[in-house]
């Protein structure tokens, strides 16, 4: 699969990799994939977002909440907050106790080494990228598929793009066009 990945796209799976390392996390998530995408200023993701009206930097923003939340989307927090708890405020107690960044620093220490695994999302992610390739007609992968296929799979990621009315048929309609 990974040999019909443009440049781009490469680029995206080494940076969710770099991302997930940054935080010393045991897995790299869709968010970590979210968060490389979005690095790209130049990719084909970024120019689509652009061109529907997404204001990147406030994706990233969001993404960087999120992953701050320990995967605490927005709509999580609203729903937490109808019962009563204040997701914000519990984060900045655990931030007192613990220090930044919470729910990275407190994880197991991975074993040294390069490669970190996949977490199941992110491998769905990349198989239903290529799915959505062939069903657009095309023959390469690249960074806006992968946008494409992380609206398609249930994640914390999906939940940050959806806050912006980015979904799969909106992703597949200005693909087409």
């Amino acid at each position: 699969m990974f040999e019909t990945f443009t440049r781009g796209a490469r680029d995206v799976v080494v940076g969710a990799q770099r991302e997930a390392a940054e935080e010393k996390a045991p897995e790299i998530t869709p968010i970590h994939v979210l968060r490389a995408l979005l690095r790209q200023s130049d990719g084909e993701a970024v120019r689509l977002l652009t061109r529907l009206g997404v204001s990147v930097d406030e994706v990233v923003a969001e993404a960087d909440r999120v992953r701050r939340r320990g995967g605490i989307t927005e709509a999580d927090a609203v729903a937490l907050g109808a019962l009563g708890i204040d997701v914000d405020q519990v984060i900045e107690r655990l931030e007192q106790t613990h220090g930044p960044d919470p729910f990275t620093s407190a994880r197991a220490v991975r074993p040294k080494r390069r490669h970190i695994r996949f977490a199941e999302e992110s491998k769905q992610t990349l198989a239903i990228c290529l799915k959505e390739v062939i069903t657009l007609g095309e023959r390469e992968m690249g960074p806006q598929h992968i946008l494409l296929a992380l609206t398609v799979v249930r994640s914390p990621a999906a939940d940050v793009l959806a806050r912006f009315e980015i979904d799969a048929p909106r992703l597949r309609k200005a693909l087409a066009d």
